[in-house]
C-alpha cells in the first residue's frame, strides 16, 4: 500500500447482524473506517468482536446488513493472482488474510465475495496457520507466490517485524511474541490498505505495544486504514482514532479517545481544610466536576494542580495533599460494557490481563 486514498471510507458496515442457530451473536452494527485511520473494536469476551472482523475478512457471512469494502485501484496495492482464498491460499487452516474486490458488497447470503482484483485485505485472526516445522521464512515464503510478491517482499517483511535474525529458526521454537508477529508479516506480505486483527496484544508482552503501535501508524501515514479488536481498552486507546465498545453483541458506545476521556476524566484527590470551600471556589472558575469521597476528600476532574492551589490560596483554604488519581481505561471499558440483557453468552475467548497504565493518553 504504497499511495493515498483518495476516497471516504475504505470499509463500511451498515446495520450488520449475525446469528448462529438460535444465537444472536451481533446485531445492528453500522461504523466507518476511513483511510488514514485506526478503529479499534473493543470488548470482553463474548462481546461479538471477532464475529465482525471474521465478516469484515469475509470467513463468514452476515445474517442481515451489508459490508462495502471500498479501495480503489491503483494505490500501489501489490497485485495478487485472483480467486477467493484464505492467507494467499496456504495451509487449509490459516486465516491470516482474505483477498477481496474492490468496492465488493458482502450481502447476507453472499458468501465469501470473490477475488479479481488486488488484495485489499490483510488479517490477522485467532487462527495463525502457522506449521510448527516451517522456518519463519518458509511459512512467509509459502505464501508469497499467491501474494504476488517475491524473495525482496519476504526479507523486506521479516524485517519490518523484528525477525530477520530469526528468520531460519523453526516456528515450533519462537516465542509467543515472535509468531504473532510472524502472522503480522503474513498479513503485511501484500502491502494491503486495510488491515484487520484479531487482538494481536494476547500474545504480546506490555513492551513490546510500542512496536505495534508504530507499526500501524506507519501503515495509516501511508494512507491506509485498520480495523483491530482488543479486549483490552488500554492496549488501543493510544492509538486509536475512533473507538467502538461492543457489549453483548451490541455497540454500547462510539467515538474518539478525546471524547471518551472527557466522559471518564482523571482526577485530583485534594485533602482541603475546609472542603467545601475549596470545592465552591473550584465551581466558580468553572471546575463543576467534583466528588466529595467518604474520607473528606475532594476528587476534582479537569484541573491541574497549579489551578487546584492558586484557588485554594484565593479563597483562603488550606491544602494538605494533592493527589493525581488516573482513571485506567479498563475500568471504563469495564462501566461501559456491562451486561445488559439476559442471554446465551457466546463462548469465551482467551483471557488477557492488561498491564497497568497512567490513566488515558492521547
Amino acid at each position: 500500500m504504497k499511495g493515498a486514498n483518495t476516497i471516504s471510507d475504505n470499509l463500511r458496515l451498515t446495520g450488520v447482524g449475525k446469528r448462529f442457530d438460535e444465537f444472536e451473536a451481533v446485531r445492528d452494527i453500522s461504523f466507518t473506517v476511513s483511510p488514514g485511520s485506526i478503529t479499534a473494536l473493543v470488548g470482553p469476551a463474548g462481546a461479538g468482536k471477532s464475529t465482525v472482523l471474521r465478516m469484515v475478512a469475509g470467513l463468514i457471512k452476515p445474517s442481515e446488513g451489508t459490508i462495502t469494502v471500498n479501495v480503489p485501484t491503483g494505490t500501489g496495492v501489490r497485485t495478487g493472482t485472483g480467486g477467493a482464498r484464505v492467507a494467499a491460499g496456504a495451509d487449509a487452516d490459516n486465516r491470516s488474510g482474505v483477498d477481496l474486490r474492490p468496492g465488493v458488497d458482502v450481502r447476507p447470503g453472499a458468501g465469501v465475495p470473490q477475488a479479481t482484483g488486488p488484495r485489499v485485505i490483510g488479517s490477522l485472526l485467532r487462527e495463525r496457520g502457522l506449521h510448527p516445522a516451517r522456518t519463519a521464512r518458509d511459512h512467509l515464503w509459502a505464501l508469497a507466490p499467491a501474494a504476488g510478491v517475491g524473495r525482496r517482499r519476504v526479507d523486506e517483511v521479516l524485517a519490518i517485524v523484528g525477525l530477520s535474525v530469526a528468520a531460519d529458526t523453526p516456528i515450533a521454537r519462537l516465542l509467543p511474541s515472535q509468531q504473532v508477529r510472524l502472522a503480522i508479516g503474513a498479513a503485511l506480505l501484500a502491502d494491503p490498505p486495510l488491515l484487520v486483527f484479531d487482538d494481536p496484544f494476547i500474545e504480546l508482552p506490555p513492551e513490546e505495544r510500542g512496536w505495534l503501535h508504530a507499526l500501524l501508524r506507519d501503515h495509516t501515514a501511508r494512507g491506509g486504514s485498520v480495523l483491530i479488536g482488543s479486549a483490552s481498552l488500554a492496549a488501543v486507546v493510544s492509538v486509536a482514532d475512533q473507538l467502538i465498545v461492543l457489549s453483548e453483541g451490541a455497540i454500547v458506545w462510539q467515538g474518539t479517545p478525546t471524547r471518551l476521556r472527557r466522559g471518564h476524566p482523571d482526577r485530583l484527590v485534594i485533602a482541603a481544610q475546609p472542603s467545601i470551600g475549596l470545592a465552591t471556589a473550584l465551581a466558580a472558575r468553572g471546575f463543576t466536576d467534583a466528588v466529595m469521597r467518604p474520607d473528606g476528600r475532594l476528587a476534582v476532574a479537569e484541573a491541574d494542580e497549579a489551578t487546584v492551589r492558586s484557588v485554594a490560596n484565593a479563597a483562603g483554604v488550606r491544602i494538605g495533599s494533592i493527589v493525581a488519581d488516573p482513571i485506567h481505561p479498563d475500568r471504563v471499558l469495564a462501566s461501559l460494557s456491562k451486561p445488559r440483557r439476559s442471554a446465551t453468552i457466546a463462548p469465551s475467548q482467551p483471557a488477557y490481563a492488561p498491564a497497568m497504565t497512567q490513566g488515558m493518553s492521547r
